[in-house]
């Protein structure tokens, strides 16, 4: 039988790297959570361990299409995150993060739902003041081929503030910077990832630019952690709220430790920049521990040792 304060949950995008992460944490709190994934990105291997839990229920569905369920929450993290996929069909991607943002908040509306929306950081685009505040309006190229997910990340947040207005819908968005851990995909194209697996082969570890472009990463226990402080708050705080850590690192330094972590021979070889690439990005999260009491407590160091340690795992052909 389920606590008195167990909630009916749905987690779009559940079935990935971030989604998974939630919704342990969600069933651990006691709650019935409804994961819902088009596994496009998302895989049954992140959350095949939960499906034994009778207050764990899969579904596959693509967010852009409507869903007809009964929930007390939704978070709605529906979209690919990582350039590789996001740029493999743009024009979804933005249907994803728009539509899919539409139909949730339709939903939500119906049922009188609270609603969290995963925003991003690359809502600050190449950012011209730093470390980024949520004032920040950002600075997004609309025509790049970042933009599919930059601008339909905006979009979705413009709805999320819409609706509130319009329908007094009990909104929250947060945006997330840089996070990693276990479960990523390995071939996401994302820096921590790409790293890792290239010093687990012994492959040369590729930079971008000189390497001394600057990222904040954040352990993914520690973002689900800000996120259910933000779901867990009351009606008068929508957001936005930046969740991210911001110690700063260059992609340079984070390769030396994850050569020095792996013990690997890689060497270091250097590309040109992709286009529209930041060279900084750090969250200011004042707000976030103002209003949530929230900061990051597991260290890069840390984080990346977990990190590898999955890794590892995969590339053994182990579960």
């Amino acid at each position: 039988m389920r606590d008195e304060g167990a909630k009916r949950i749905l987690v779009t995008g559940g079935a990935g790297f971030l989604g998974s992460h939630l919704c342990e944490r969600l069933l651990a709190e006691g709650h019935d959570v409804l994961c819902v994934d088009n596994f496009f990105t998302g895989t049954r291997r992140n959350v095949v361990h939960l499906l034994g839990d009778p207050h764990f229920e899969l579904l596959r569905h693509d967010v852009t299409f409507p869903l007809y369920v009964e929930v007390d929450e939704i978070y709605n993290l529906a979209c690919p995150a990582s350039p590789v996929h996001y740029q493999h069909d743009p024009v979804q991607t933005t249907k994803t993060s728009v539509i899919g943002a539409i139909n949730m908040l339709g939903l939500a509306k119906r049922l009188r739902a609270r609603i969290l929306q995963a925003s991003t950081s690359e809502v600050y685009g190449d950012p011209e003041i730093h470390p980024q505040t949520e004032g920040y309006w950002g600075n997004v190229n609309p025509i790049g081929f970042r933009s599919c997910y930059d601008e339909g990340k905006r979009c979705a947040e413009t709805l999320f503030f819409d609706y509130r207005r319009q329908h007094q819908l009990e909104t929250k968005v947060i945006r997330i910077f840089n996070t990693f851990g276990p479960r990523m995909h390995p071939n996401d194209g994302r820096v921590v990832s790409n790293l890792i697996m290239q010093a687990l082969r012994a492959e040369d570890i590729t930079l971008y630019g000189n390497g001394e472009q600057t990222r904040s990463f954040c352990y993914v226990d520690d973002l689900v952690e800000g996120m259910v402080r933000m779901m867990g708050t009351g009606p008068d705080v929508t957001g936005p709220i930046n969740i991210g850590n911001p110690v700063e690192s260059t992609i340079r330094e984070l390769a030396d430790t994850i050569i020095d972590l792996t013990g690997s021979a890689s060497k270091l070889v250097y590309h040109p920049l992709p286009p529209d690439d930041p060279r900084q990005r750090r969250p200011d999260i004042g707000m976030a521990r103002k209003v949530l009491g929230w900061e990051p407590r597991v260290a890069l160091r840390e984080g990346l040792m977990r990190t590898i340690a999955y890794f590892e795992n995969v590339l053994a052909g182990r579960p």
